[in-house]
């Protein structure tokens, strides 16, 4: 238990990265599990819960770039021997997860798994691990605002509406489609090389990140104000009509992969994981323990989410693929109260979560060293 103890609250673990990764973690529950029949309006709370949808999902997108920037060096990359191994770990993690992933998805559960994105995500990273921050934050912003006239195009093809092209989309995990996301990766990693423990680092990049999530939703609002019907019934139905495709792009829908989007989204990601990082600064981190454990171990609670939504839609609906059926039990406080207890106890007793271990331990397993540990 002591080991446990300082292995969650000690000077190597960065206690607002594990916050902001529970935070991802809920908010993919609450995409998962609620249904959201209006887009986030200001002047709407009842609309507020809209914030989670896609938003949640980018956030656990750049999350990625920042464990893996941490666990390869921080703000001092890893070089030579020690750089090759830790890319030889991360190429195993990305297997590990793509397996995994596949594996959920063959579940039934009707969500879309992003856990094959994220292990493509990985494999795109292992070239940019010795880059430093200068190169990869212009990177990721170029990215952001090229790829997503590229991902229109790519959309557009006839292959994605054939059987074929449904599953190569599932199997890479496409809903979250990494030829753009990759800019919300490379965003954290470069994040991560400013050194996120800084007081600077996350004053400024709070400040840059609302900034540009302003940006990206204040353009939209422009662009799409709401008319006199339903905004966003009205919007659904210019974008089935309107195949035209600044339309595609010049949009902060979620899961549109539209640049505003992207900005948008990015930005957002970035403040709150520097909001975090601020609070996690004062004694709000240990009021919010309970949080940092399941953050610091998101893959066993992502997974166990989508097994146990399985198993009890199949006790109780006799039906693991019935949505609309699973949402009407109303499960999201359960899922959330049982995830923080059973994060927390085992974060307590145990120590790394469960599913973590088993991919620490194949990565180390497959490619041996006992210096370099790219698991959070």
């Amino acid at each position: 238990m002591a080991r446990a103890w300082r292995r969650l609250t000690g000077p190597g673990r960065v206690a607002g990265v594990d916050l902001a990764r529970s935070l991802a973690v809920f908010g993919m529950f609450a995409a998962h599990l609620l249904r959201i029949d209006a887009p986030f309006t200001w002047s709407a709370p009842a609309t507020w819960i809209a914030v989670v949808d896609g938003n949640s999902s980018i956030l656990f997108a750049t999350l990625a770039g920042v464990s893996i920037g941490l666990a390869t060096g921080g703000a001092r990359p890893l070089a030579g021997a020690a750089l090759g191994i830790a890319r030889g770990r991360l190429a195993v993690r990305a297997l590990f997860l793509w397996v995994l992933g596949v594996a959920l998805t063959f579940t039934g559960v009707p969500v879309f798994v992003i856990l094959p994105a994220y292990a493509i995500l990985f494999l795109l990273a292992l070239p940019l691990l010795a880059l430093p921050a200068r190169v990869l934050l212009p990177s990721a912003a170029v990215i952001a605002l090229v790829m997503p006239w590229v991902q229109a195009l790519i959309d557009a093809q006839p292959f994605w509406s054939r059987p074929t092209g449904s599953d190569v989309s599932l199997l890479l995990g496409y809903h979250y489609p990494f030829t753009t996301w990759i800019a919300f990766l490379i965003a954290g990693l470069g994040l991560s090389r400013l050194d996120v423990r800084r007081l600077r680092v996350q004053t400024g990049a709070l400040l840059a990140g609302a900034g540009v999530c302003a940006l990206g939703f204040g353009l939209d609002a422009a662009a799409h104000p709401p008319g006199a019907g339903d905004a966003a019934a009205g919007r659904a139905t210019s974008a089935a009509s309107t195949p035209d495709l600044w339309d595609q792009v010049w949009t902060a829908e979620p899961h549109s992969t539209g640049i505003l989007e992207v900005l948008g989204s990015g930005g957002f990601a970035i403040a709150v994981i520097a909001a975090c990082l601020l609070v996690c600064r004062t004694p709000v981190r240990w009021a919010v323990l309970p949080l940092r454990a399941v953050g610091a171990m998101p893959l066993t609670a992502y997974t166990a989410q989508i097994i146990g939504w399985g198993i009890a839609a199949s006790i109780v609906l006799g039906d693991a693929t019935d949505l609309g059926g699973f949402r009407d039990l109303d499960p999201l406080g359960p899922f959330v109260l049982w995830t923080i207890v059973g994060c927390t106890a085992w974060a307590l007793l145990v120590g790394r979560g469960p599913v973590e271990w088993l991919v620490d331990r194949t990565a180390k397993g497959l490619v041996r060293e006992d210096r370099i540990d790219i698991a959070p």
